[in-house]
């Protein structure tokens, strides 16, 4: 045991990591929004701790914060050694979901889970935390060739695969997370103006063309029910039968008014809410405007505000490249999503199923967010002599981490 202690201590002694610098704030923040999800789902579950929703979301919690924990004193260059491994499991993981036996649905043939023993895996949540790796990898390969093609080539090469896979499933709304992951993880990693403009002017009308091609009910990509969902959002006074899910939602959420009823009347079953299908995940939004009201929603949107506030910052202090590339990743994932939920929930975008990070209930996502904010406090204990000015190019010493190049 003490041989075993020894080792760790080693480890960390060599990694140098540097506990002055962890991201207090951060956690904080999880902590936060970690309550309003334990606290909203005792609420959704008429303030019973019987709840099945959050019974789950406690115990989803306390393994996150754990897992978080432990991904933390992980060093990210090391877990970036692997990423050839990670996008070939991940990838058969997506694939499995459609294509084999273990892959399941959800009744509207929707095959987005693996069945495992106590619970079911998504693994489209997963793939979100593993291409943000393999483009950080990536791009900090290519740093010299950022001037030419291969980068951007490559990038979105490695993406359509995995990518290809979810469509698949369907699922539209994390193809959406990670198209939009790649798209800033491109912008932001420096490949020449001269290589980005001329692909935005030509691209845009394209993806134009191919948006319009998409709706068409005999294209084949999008199911039914999908596109629906997009007509419906586009005449939802023509269509109500399709937007009822929606309809109710902002119901819901303007019935809350300015405190709340949960303030006024204390918990109870009869809510409008319930007429709304997944409040307990993707219409969690629906469940904070009616209980909590004006205030409570510009609360929860000013935490996560925050969060995702202090993701950037992670970025912007990062001690490399690489380091700044995975959290200008992981900042774009939780930053679109709190859009869409959102935006979803308040009619304001098509329907689409998002989680509310960290606040909606579902233990595969819950679980991927606290990998990712794990990987941005070891992205901030990094010893910050390892930064060469303002920028972020480490000192090449002998033995230091510049020496190492990712494969």
């Amino acid at each position: 045991m003490l041989k075993t202690f020894d080792k760790i201590r080693g480890y960390f002694e060599q990694k140098g990591y540097d506990w002055k610098r962890i991201n207090v704030p951060l956690i904080g923040t999880v902590l936060v929004l970690c309550a309003i999800s334990i606290f909203s789902l005792w609420v959704i579950g008429s303030g019973q701790n019987t709840s099945a929703n959050f019974k789950k979301q406690l115990v989803g919690v306390t393994l996150g914060l754990s897992v978080m924990v432990f991904v933390s004193l992980i060093d990210y260059h090391f877990i970036c050694r692997f990423v050839i491994v990670y996008y070939v499991l991940v990838t058969m993981l997506v694939a499995a979901t459609r294509y084999s036996p273990i892959g399941t649905d959800n009744g509207k043939k929707a095959y987005r889970w693996i069945k495992l023993p106590g619970f079911d895996l998504q693994p489209s949540e997963l793939c979100k935390l593993m291409i943000i790796f393999v483009l950080a990898a990536l791009f900090n390969r290519l740093q010299n060739k950022l001037d030419t093609f291969w980068p951007l080539v490559l990038s979105v090469a490695v993406t359509s695969a995995p990518l290809l896979f979810i469509l698949k499933q369907p699922d539209l709304s994390s193809s959406l997370v990670i198209v939009f992951i790649l798209a800033v993880m491109v912008f932001a990693s420096g490949i020449a103006y001269k290589i980005l403009v001329p692909v935005i002017v030509t691209g845009v009308p394209i993806m134009a063309g191919v948006f319009w091609y998409i709706l068409q009910p005999d294209s084949g990509i999008l199911v039914d029910y999908q596109i629906g969902r997009i007509i419906g959002f586009l005449n939802p006074e023509k269509y109500p039968d399709i937007m009822f899910q929606q309809n109710h939602s902002i119901d819901s959420i303007s019935s809350g008014k300015l405190y709340g009823k949960f303030i006024i009347e204390g918990s109870s079953e009869i809510r409008n809410y319930n007429k709304v299908d997944v409040t307990e995940s993707d219409f969690i939004w629906s469940a904070i405007g009616e209980e909590f009201g004006f205030i409570g929603c510009v609360f929860v949107i000013c935490v996560l505000a925050v969060f995702i506030m202090l993701c950037v910052i992670v970025a912007k202090n990062a001690v490399d490249y690489l380091g700044k590339m995975i959290a200008i990743g992981i900042s774009s994932m939780f930053m679109f999503q709190v859009f869409a939920n959102i935006g979803v929930a308040s009619r304001m975008l098509p329907n689409t199923g998002l989680p509310l990070p960290f606040i909606s209930s579902g233990l595969s996502s819950l679980l991927t967010y606290m990998m990712a904010v794990g990987v941005l406090i070891n992205i901030g204990i990094q010893p910050a002599s390892k930064m060469l000015g303002r920028g972020f190019i480490i000192k090449n010493e002998p033995g230091n981490l510049a020496e190492r190049k990712y494969s």
